[in-house]
């Protein structure tokens, strides 16, 4: 396991104590646990990103049919040219 320190502002120490007290949990748990969900969102997003890219850069886009069926299944309506 290695270690890693990092600078948060006294508002964000201040919260965070309060937490780890309020769940009796430490605080290095939380922040772990805090860049774990953060690393793992990040991680898909940039995955889905660089999927979308090659689509894109392989011509493979949504026909108008599809773009108007994806708005009407939310409930918005979209104007053809």
């Amino acid at each position: 396991m290695s270690t890693v320190t990092a600078r948060v502002s006294d508002e964000t120490a201040t919260k965070l104590d309060a937490l780890a007290k309020a769940t009796n949990r430490s605080k290095s748990f939380l922040v772990a646990s805090a860049l774990e969900r953060f690393l793992e969102e990040q991680s898909w997003q940039i995955a889905q990103t660089i999927d979308s890219l090659e689509q894109a850069n392989n011509g493979e886009f949504a026909t108008a049919f599809e773009v108007q069926s994806a708005f009407e299944k939310w409930g918005l309506k979209v104007e053809a040219d």
